[in-house]
């Protein structure tokens, strides 16, 4: 297992990191993603998270869907960091998005 700890909450992450601060413990952040299930016709649940463009998974059920989440997030993030690249806020963390459907005739 990664040396992450999860909260139970979806897209919540305590990444312990790899390298300890001064005071000889290790870096912590919090980060907190909307993440959409999209149930499946043949079963199962497709995910992505709007925030993090390129991060699609599934799970067959939704609880295996939540952890390839978390798993595909913390690897998203882990990499930005080794990059040194930043690492994105959700712009949907504070409101929610309006969600309506949108029907259009072709």
């Amino acid at each position: 297992m990664l040396d992450c700890f999860w909260q139970a909450a979806v897209g919540r992450a305590w990444d312990l990191g790899d390298e300890p601060d001064q005071a000889g413990g290790y870096l912590v952040a919090e980060y907190g993603y909307t993440v959409i299930y999209e149930p499946l016709s043949e079963g199962g649940y497709q995910v992505i998270v709007p925030a993090l463009p390129g991060i699609v998974t599934y799970g067959r059920t939704l609880e295996e869907a939540r952890e390839m989440a978390r798993d595909a997030i913390l690897c998203h993030l882990r990499g930005l960091l080794k990059d040194g690249e930043e690492i994105p806020e959700d712009p949907f963390a504070r409101e929610q998005p309006l969600t309506e459907e949108l029907k259009v005739t072709v």
